[in-house]
């Protein structure tokens, strides 16, 4: 009896001092950088802080020869690399050609933003240039303006070439901001090294030839446009044109940056939610719901600081689109009358281009959204739940929970959503311009009219 009761009472003392799961997850922790103590061996404090890491977060410890074997196969892995940054650097190195973005990548591969740098005096030189060029041109489109004397919607199309004018002020909200920008660039430095010590594999984007061929396509059918809307409108100075060529290619770059984010964005959440789904399948769910949540919080962070780090721009750039769309389509419309001639080509293509840009800024915002949330809920209401012990079913409900609790909405610093919903606000508003100022254009008679029905007056 003695003997039982002792058994049971180790196996009973046993349970109850059992070691509990930690479920803590440190976000603004920076992971353990334990690539370069696994290559070399002789770095034996880094390779004990990676292996205590390991053993945090349930990985087996890593020797040297086993450092960039994935388990379970015979496929190794690449070295760690800035794929986000690679990706998108053919974005990058254009908007710091024409001084928008004045970055500085480290000795260490990290991207910085100083002050005292050569990227930063290159892009303030060009700046000053750009305002020296295009303030003799302002004033000349000024004097142009004063002297008009025709109808109503003919100034409404002068004054549109001194909006054109408008998107200089991008360079400078860009500098205000590029220390943000610099900030979501490093922090998708950490989010592919959690990734890696999580799936075990490299983030595969393979985003690299859409951003060479936007980085290419885009300054050339920038200066068609411009060149078209020249030729078509006004009088053709090619002087006056290099200008406007450059200012639009900055707004245009600028949603080329945009839609690279948001693919991005919307790649990494499917990315994460098919491993997610294969980890449950494979591995015990319990430790990997876990860790995959803690990759989606910093992901959907990341979704956040998106919009937050470029707030003031694109805040401008779709007030500066919705000026444009406005006074272009109301040329257009007031020309319906006379039927329309050649200067309406002009017209027409800046109000097609500048609607297209408008939507796909709404829209690739939208879709990244619909992914990082949306989609990644759907993923895991479908998980089968019946074969699961109780911690498994605890960490999805918990993972369903941080859904619902953290948002992933790209929001321009607290100003509004971009997202369809914007880009149908937008529209529906400037139909009510566009109403009022074709009613105030018709309550303007026409001179002939006006000197017919002052004639007819003074012979009665």
């Amino acid at each position: 009896m003695s003997l039982f009761f002792n058994a049971e009472t180790m196996r009973f003392e046993g349970t109850m001092h059992e070691p509990k799961r930690n479920r803590n997850v440190f976000l603004d922790v920076k992971p353990v950088p334990d690539d370069a103590a696994i290559v070399n061996p002789s770095g034996g404090q880094a390779r004990r802080n990676a292996t205590l890491f390991n053993n945090r977060v349930g990985f087996p410890p890593v020797t040297p020869k086993e450092a960039f074997v994935t388990t379970g196969t015979t496929s190794q892995m690449s070295p760690p690399q800035d794929m986000v940054y690679e990706s998108s650097k053919p974005i990058y190195l254009v908007l710091r050609a024409i001084g928008v973005f004045p970055y500085t990548r480290l000795a260490s591969g990290e991207t910085a933003f100083i002050l005292a740098s050569p990227a930063m005096v290159y892009c303030v030189m060009f700046f000053l240039l750009l305002t020296v060029y295009i303030a003799f041109i302002l004033l000349n489109r000024i004097e142009i303006v004063r002297t008009l004397e025709g109808r109503f919607e003919e100034s409404v199309i002068a004054y549109l070439f001194i909006v054109n004018i408008l998107p200089l002020l991008i360079i400078p909200l860009m500098w205000y901001e590029s220390r943000k920008v610099v900030s979501v660039v490093n922090g998708w430095v950490d989010f592919e090294t959690v990734y890696r010590k999580t799936s075990g594999r490299a983030l595969e984007l393979k985003l690299r030839t859409k951003a060479q061929v936007v980085a290419i396509l885009l300054p050339i059918l920038c200066s068609l446009s411009v060149a078209i809307t020249h030729v078509t409108m006004v009088d053709f100075k090619l002087l006056q044109v290099i200008p406007y060529c450059v200012l639009d290619t900055i707004t245009y770059m600028m949603g080329g940056y945009w839609y690279l984010a948001c693919e991005t964005l919307s790649i990494t959440a499917k990315i994460l939610a098919e491993d997610f789904q294969r980890a449950l399948r494979h591995v015990g769910p319990a430790a990997k719901v876990s860790e995959y949540r803690s990759l989606w919080l910093r992901l959907s962070k990341l979704a956040r600081d998106t919009g937050f780090s470029t707030c003031y721009t694109f805040t401008f750039i779709c007030l500066y689109l919705f000026f444009i769309i406005t006074l272009s389509i109301y040329g257009l419309m007031s020309q319906i009358s006379d039927g329309f001639g050649v200067k309406d080509i002009g017209l027409a293509v800046t109000a097609f281009c500048s609607v297209g840009l408008l939507f796909y800024i709404c829209d690739e915002a939208h879709y990244a959204s619909f992914n990082v949330r949306t989609n990644f809920q759907k993923k895991l209401l479908m998980v089968e739940l019946s074969w699961m012990n109780t911690d498994a079913q605890t960490e999805i409900n918990m993972f369903l929970r941080a859904t619902e609790m953290n948002p992933s909405s790209i929001n321009l610093g607290g100003f509004f959503d971009v997202n369809r919903t914007l880009f149908k606000s937008l529209l529906a508003t400037m139909v009510t311009y566009l109403v009022v100022l074709l009613q105030f254009q018709i309550s303007i008679p026409d001179e002939p009219s006006a000197m017919l029905m002052h004639s007819n007056t003074s012979h009665s």
